[in-house]
C-alpha cells in the first residue's frame, strides 16, 4: 500500500483511488478489477452493515495498516469451500497503535467570505480492541453534502439473509422519495453508531443504528419531448420543491459458534421513515399551461429478520437452513391542486374554481422464505449440492382517489373505476441440484431447479389463479489462468412476477399527467441471463485489464401500453411473447508508463424491444456508448494529479430518431508544499449537445490546508463552486421521452474548517 501513497491522504477513499485496479465513484461504491465490493470489513467485522460509503468517507488514512481483498467472501469459514459466494469483500487492517485507543477526528467549519450562513460539523470516532469495536459518525451541514441518502439505504438493507438475496422485493419502501442530489438549499443531520462485542468465545453481538434528517429545496427546468408514433409533443416544465425526510434504522445481530464446525446467526432490523414532499410545478405546452401544487406525505416502516444455521457434519457433508421473514407497511397520501382542469380524458372532475385531487394508498407486504441446502463433497474435484425451499409472499394494495371541492365537499371517483383493493399471493416451491467439478484449470457448476409457482390475485368479487411449473437450468464456469488472471461465465434461465399494483385492475393516478391501470391477467416474464468476465493484473508491469459482458434476453415480457393525449399518459401493462434484449459491454485497460498511468475505459449499452403507443406497436432501439481516457501520476514522489476526457453518445430509434452527446473533462490534483501546506483542486467541464443545442457548464472546488508536523490540529480553507455556477445540465432518454434538464445548485461556498485528530 505504501508503494502507491505519499502520506498526504486523509481518508480511506483517497488511499483506495491510488491503488491499482481499485476505483471509488462519487456515491462511495468501490470496485476492484471491475467487480463491486459488496462487504466492507474492519478487522474482519462488517462496518455499518457492510456498506462502503461510510467507511471510505470516514476511516482515517493514517490508521490503515493493510487492505485485503477477499473474493467469494463468506462470513462462515467452513462454508467458503462450498458456498461459491459472488460477494467481494474488502477488509481494512488497522495499525497496532490504533487498537485499544479512541481515534478519529472532529471538524467544524463556518462560512467566511459571504453571509449566507453556511456551516459544517463532522466527527468520526472509532474504538477497536480484540473483543469490542465501537464506531460513531455524526454530521450536520447545510452545504449540500448528504452523509446518508436514500440511495445509500440499499447498501444498509441487511435485514435479509445473503443466501436469499435473489428474492425480488415486493415493493420499494422508498419509491416515493425524491432522489435529487443537486439543491438550491439543503440541511442535513446524521448520526450513526456501529458496534461489535464478543460476549464470550462463542457469542458475538453486533449491530448499528442510523438516524438521518434531511431538508432540501430544489429547482428544475425541463425541456421534454414526448415521442407519439410519428409525431412529437413538446413541453417546458419548471418544478420548485421542498422535501423533508426523517429516517431511522436499527439492526441487531447475534453470532453463535458452539464449535468450529457450527454457526448460528439471528438478525433483526427495524426501519422507519417519514417524508413530506411539496412541489410547485408549471407545465407549458403549445396548447395549454397548468400550474400544480403537489403534496405527498408518507409514513412507512418495515421489520426484517432471519435465522441462519450452518453445520459441517463431517469432511463430506455440510448443511444450511435459512428462515427469512419481512413485513412492510407503506402509507403514502398525495394531493394535486391546479388552477384548471388536468387529466381531462381520464379523470371526471366536477366543475369548480380550482381542482384538487386527493389520493390515499396503503401497501402491506409479508414474506416468509425457507431454504434447506445440503453440500456433499465427494472428493476434491467433485461436489454435489441439493436445495429445497419455499418463498411465500402476500401483499395487500389499496388505493382511492377523490375530488375535494372548494366548498369542502368530496366526490369519490370509485364510480369511475378508481378504487383498488387487491390481495396478492405468490408462492414458489422449488427443488434443485448443482454439480461442481474441475477439469484441469476449468471449474464447472451446472445446475437445474424445478419451480412450482402459485399466483392468486383477488379484487372485490374477482379472482384469478395461476399455477406454473418451470424448469430453470443454470451454469457457472471459471477458468483460472493464474491467481491474477481469470475468466468466468454464468448462465441462468429465470422467471419474474410483477408487483401487486401491476395486477390492480382499476385506475390509479401516478402524477399530474399520468394514470395507470393494472392488468389482472398478467403472467410471468421469462428471461435468459448470461454474464462473462475477464480480469488480469500484473503489478510488475503495471498492467490491469478488465472486460465484462452482460446479456439479458426476455422471451416472455411485460411492458406498458401507452395512450397519449398531449402530454397526458394512460398506461396499462400487457404480457406478450415479444422478445426484449439488453446488452452491456464494459472494458478497461490501464498501463504504467514511466511514472504515469494511462487508462482507457469504454462501455456499450443496447436495448431492443417493442413499444405500443396509441395502439401502434413499433420497434425501439436504444443505445449508449461511453469512452474515457485518463492520465494520472503513478509515483508517490510526485504530486498526485489526473486528467480525464469522457465522451458519451446516446441514441434512441423509435418512429422518430433522437440523440445527444456529452463531453466531460475532469482534472484533480493533490500536493504538499513548504512541509506544512497541502493543496487540492477539482475541476469539471461539461458540454451537452442535443439536437443542435449546446449547454456548457464548469465546476471547480479547491482546498488549502495547513498542519504542523505531528500536530493534531489542521486548518483548511475550502471553496466549493468557485465560479458560482447557477445550474447543472443533464439529459436523459427513456422509451418515449427525451428530457433536457437544468438543476439549480448551491452558490459559491467558502468555508474555514478546523479539524482536530484524536
Amino acid at each position: 500500500m505504501s508503494s502507491f501513497t505519499n502520506g498526504n491522504e486523509r481518508k480511506l477513499k483517497e488511499v483506495l483511488k491510488k491503488l491499482p485496479g481499485v476505483e471509488v465513484d462519487k456515491k462511495g461504491n468501490v470496485t476492484v478489477q471491475g467487480k463491486k465490493v459488496t462487504q466492507l470489513l474492519v478487522e474482519g467485522k462488517r462496518f455499518f452493515g457492510g456498506g462502503s460509503k461510510l467507511a471510505v468517507e470516514n476511516i482515517p488514512a493514517d490508521a490503515l495498516e493493510k487492505i485485503e481483498v477477499i473474493d467469494h467472501f463468506n462470513q462462515v469459514g467452513f462454508m467458503k469451500k462450498v458456498s461459491d459466494s459472488e460477494e467481494l469483500a474488502m477488509n481494512i487492517k488497522l495499525k497496532a497503535a490504533k487498537k485499544k485507543f479512541v481515534f478519529g477526528d472532529i471538524a467544524l467549519g463556518a462560512e467566511v467570505a459571504n453571509d449566507n450562513g453556511f456551516y459544517s460539523a463532522h466527527t468520526g470516532l472509532f474504538y477497536y480492541s480484540p473483543k469490542t469495536n465501537i464506531s460513531f459518525i455524526g454530521d450536520s451541514n447545510n452545504t449540500g453534502k448528504s452523509t446518508f441518502t436514500f440511495d445509500d439505504l440499499f447498501r444498509f438493507d441487511s435485514g435479509n439473509s445473503s443466501y436469499l438475496n435473489n428474492r425480488k422485493s415486493l415493493t420499494n419502501l422508498n419509491s416515493l422519495v425524491d432522489d435529487n442530489v443537486d439543491f438550491e438549499q439543503s440541511k442535513s443531520n446524521f448520526s450513526a453508531v456501529n458496534f461489535s462485542v464478543d460476549v464470550s468465545e462463542k457469542v458475538t453481538v453486533s449491530g448499528f443504528g442510523i438516524f438521518s434528517k434531511l431538508f432540501s429545496a430544489s429547482a428544475l427546468d425541463n425541456k421534454n419531448t414526448f415521442f407519439q408514433n410519428e409525431t412529437a409533443f413538446f413541453e417546458n416544465r419548471t418544478d420548485k420543491s421542498t422535501n423533508s425526510i426523517l429516517l431511522g434504522i436499527c439492526n441487531l445481530k447475534l453470532d453463535y459458534s458452539p464449535n468450529k464446525n457450527e454457526k448460528l446467526f439471528y438478525n433483526v432490523q427495524y426501519q422507519a421513515n417519514k417524508n413530506k414532499l411539496i412541489s410547485n410545478l408549471n407545465s407549458q405546452t403549445n396548447t395549454n399551461e397548468n400550474q400544480f401544487e403537489t403534496t405527498t406525505k408518507s409514513t412507512d416502516y418495515s421489520v426484517k429478520q432471519y435465522i441462519e444455521w450452518h453445520k459441517k457434519q463431517n469432511e463430506h457433508f455440510t448443511s444450511t437452513i435459512v428462515i427469512n421473514q419481512s413485513f412492510d407497511n407503506i402509507k403514502p397520501s398525495t394531493n394535486w391542486q391546479s388552477n384548471q382542469l388536468f387529466l381531462e380524458q381520464v379523470v371526471q372532475f366536477e366543475p369548480d374554481f380550482s381542482y384538487n385531487l386527493q389520493q390515499i394508498k396503503t401497501i402491506k407486504n409479508n414474506t416468509i422464505d425457507v431454504l434447506f441446502k445440503e453440500y456433499w463433497i465427494v472428493n476434491d474435484f467433485n461436489h454435489l449440492y441439493f436445495a429445497l425451499g419455499n418463498n411465500y409472499g402476500n401483499s395487500k394494495f389499496f388505493s382511492s382517489e377523490k375530488q375535494i371541492k372548494t366548498n369542502q365537499t368530496t366526490i369519490n371517483f370509485n364510480q369511475y373505476g378508481y378504487e383498488n383493493n387487491t390481495d396478492y399471493l405468490l408462492n414458489d416451491t422449488y427443488f434443485g441440484t448443482e454439480y461442481k467439478f474441475m477439469v484441469g484449470r476449468w471449474v464447472f457448476k451446472p445446475g437445474v431447479y424445478f419451480h412450482q409457482y402459485k399466483l392468486q390475485v383477488k379484487q372485490f368479487d374477482n379472482q384469478n389463479k395461476l399455477q406454473k411449473s418451470i424448469i430453470q437450468p443454470q451454469i457457472v464456469s471459471e477458468y483460472i489462468f493464474s491467481k491474477s488472471e481469470t475468466l468466468t461465465f454464468n448462465y441462468k434461465l429465470g422467471a419474474n412476477f410483477q408487483e401487486v399494483d401491476k395486477y390492480a385492475f382499476n385506475k390509479t393516478v401516478e402524477s399530474f399527467n399520468s394514470v395507470f391501470k393494472g392488468n389482472f391477467l398478467l403472467e410471468n416474464e421469462q428471461y435468459h441471463s448470461l454474464n462473462g468476465r475477464y480480469s488480469k493484473i500484473n503489478l510488475s508491469k503495471g498492467l490491469n485489464i478488465n472486460a465484462i459482458i452482460d446479456v439479458n434476453k426476455k422471451t416472455k415480457s411485460i411492458r406498458n401500453e401507452i395512450v397519449f393525449s398531449g402530454i397526458n399518459q394512460f398506461k396499462t401493462p400487457f404480457w406478450s411473447l415479444n422478445p426484449e434484449t439488453n446488452l452491456r459491454i464494459i472494458g478497461s485497460i490501464s498501463k504504467n508508463i514511466c511514472r504515469f498511468n494511462l487508462k482507457l475505459n469504454s462501455s456499450f449499452n443496447w436495448s431492443s424491444f417493442i413499444q405500443t403507443t396509441n395502439s401502434v406497436a413499433s420497434a425501439v432501439d436504444k443505445q449508449s456508448q461511453n469512452v474515457e481516457l485518463t492520465l494520472r501520476t503513478a509515483s508517490n514522489k510526485w504530486p498526485s494529479a489526473s486528467i480525464s476526457y469522457k465522451k458519451r453518445f446516446n441514441q434512441i430509434q423509435n418512429v422518430i430518431f433522437s440523440n445527444f452527446t456529452t463531453n466531460e473533462i475532469n482534472f484533480d490534483t493533490d500536493f504538499a508544499f513548504l512541509k506544512t501546506f497541502n493543496f487540492k483542486a477539482e475541476y469539471e467541464n461539461f458540454q451537452l449537445d442535443n439536437n443542435s443545442q449546446t449547454n456548457n457548464f464548469h465546476l471547480a472546488n479547491f482546498y488549502l490546508s495547513y498542519q504542523k508536523k505531528n500536530s493534531p490540529l489542521l486548518v483548511e480553507l475550502s471553496v466549493n463552486n468557485l465560479f458560482n455556477v447557477a445550474f447543472r445540465s443533464s439529459n436523459s432518454i427513456s422509451d418515449f421521452l427525451n428530457s433536457q434538464q437544468n438543476t439549480k445548485i448551491l452558490p459559491r461556498i467558502v468555508l474555514l474548517t478546523l479539524n482536530y485528530k484524536l
